[in-house]
């Protein structure tokens, strides 16, 4: 049947079960809070590396059109100059 504790009262008992429950659903709470921070931690953080990785990427092939551009420059043939013609009218 029952469990009775010497010098414990029922009302006592229950007290303490409902205190059980409360701190049992309090720490569950808190367990399922925390799993939740770290997993956005963790998806912050492979986002953050992924943006770095992309940026790095972008700034090389930045600095490569720029060389490419660079050199068309140099092996371009030196533009004319166009005489203007004086029409009279």
């Amino acid at each position: 049947m029952s469990e009775f504790k010497a010098g414990v009262s029922k009302a006592s008992q229950r007290r303490d079960a409902v205190q059980r429950t409360t701190q049992g659903v309090l720490e569950s709470w808190e367990k399922r809070t925390q799993a939740v921070k770290s997993e956005l931690a963790a998806a912050s953080a492979a986002n953050d590396a992924k943006t770095a990785r992309l940026k790095a990427l972008r700034l090389a092939k930045e600095a490569e059109d720029a060389e490419t551009a660079r050199i068309a420059a140099e092996n371009a043939p030196p533009a004319t100059v166009k005489k203007r013609v004086k029409r009279s009218g």
